[in-house]
């Protein structure tokens, strides 16, 4: 049974706001100038706004490892890479993935945005997404649908075990770091629904061409 969710007062929230203010302040008081004079310009804009809406949906744990608001979770790695291999990611990235490799990361459904950022000199690489639901199924939903894509991404990565691998989620979960701070815009909808919701703007958009 779903429970009601509670409403603060203006009173409530009025006294949120003044603790949220006496903590910044706290926590900016060795700050430089310019810190401290963005923080009261940032209070002024609080204090004189409509009062704060609460989270679309609340932030919790995407399983093993990672963030969920709502629908959405995050996954951050960084992990080391094997001697030539940053070179090697590169050129598959640019060769294949703009095309065929986009195309079979779709095939997985799940998928919002990745990233690929070579650090360090070519010796690390920060890979980063944003997928639906929980990690366990995330993960297995490649190994499962394209795991020679998935192969191909980390093949370069030191020690990766590959991804049929019954090593590959520790392997994965020992290099990922939980982001400290996410936002989602639109956290109640998964990809399937974005595209849903894509395809029946499109054809109300034609629609209304079609009668104006």
């Amino acid at each position: 049974m779903a429970t009601q969710k509670q409403v603060k007062t203006k009173s409530e929230q009025s006294t949120d706001l003044e603790e949220k203010v006496q903590k910044l302040r706290q926590l900016y008081a060795d700050g430089t100038d310019i810190q401290k004079s963005a923080l009261e310009n940032v209070i002024r804009a609080l204090e004189s706004g409509a009062p704060a809406k609460d989270p679309a949906a609340p932030v919790r744990t995407a399983g093993r490892i990672g963030r969920r608001q709502g629908k959405v979770s995050e996954l951050t790695v960084i992990a080391p890479l094997a001697p030539g291999g940053a070179k090697r990611m590169r050129a598959f990235l640019e060769i294949l993935h703009g095309s065929i490799g986009n195309e079979m990361v779709d095939m997985v459904g799940t998928v919002h945005d990745m990233r690929f950022v070579i650090l360090d000199n070519d010796t690390k690489l920060l890979f980063c997404t944003a997928y639906d639901l929980d990690w366990d199924p995330y993960i297995e939903d490649f190994a499962t649908k394209i795991p020679d894509i998935l192969d191909l991404q980390f093949g370069d990565v030191e020690g990766w075990p590959g991804v049929r691998s019954p090593k590959v989620k520790d392997f994965i979960a020992s290099h990922q770091i939980t982001a400290d701070f996410w936002y989602v815009a639109n956290p109640n909808l998964t990809v399937v629904e974005t595209r849903r919701l894509e395809r029946i703007g499109k054809a109300t958009e034609e629609f209304l061409d079609k009668i104006s």
